[in-house]
């Protein structure tokens, strides 16, 4: 017997607007056996937390390039 989902989460890359995800959220609708379909809206604290990763990230580089 093989395991089942019951459900997926997709993450997009990067914010996109509510009313440009429209043609997104309803095409994930067509796909046969999808329930529902509901964006989640961005929290300011993700956007912040992804700015400071990407600092670190960003100066960590910098670091390693600065050896060389």
């Amino acid at each position: 017997m093989t395991d089942r989902i019951n459900g997926v989460f997709v993450t997009l890359d990067k914010d996109i607007r509510i009313d440009d995800a429209e043609h997104l959220l309803n095409a994930i609708r067509m796909v046969k056996g999808v329930a529902d379909v509901s964006p989640n809206i961005s929290d300011p604290n993700v956007h912040v937390a992804r700015v400071t990763a990407k600092i670190e990230i960003t100066n960590k580089l910098f670091e390693v390039l600065r050896e060389y």
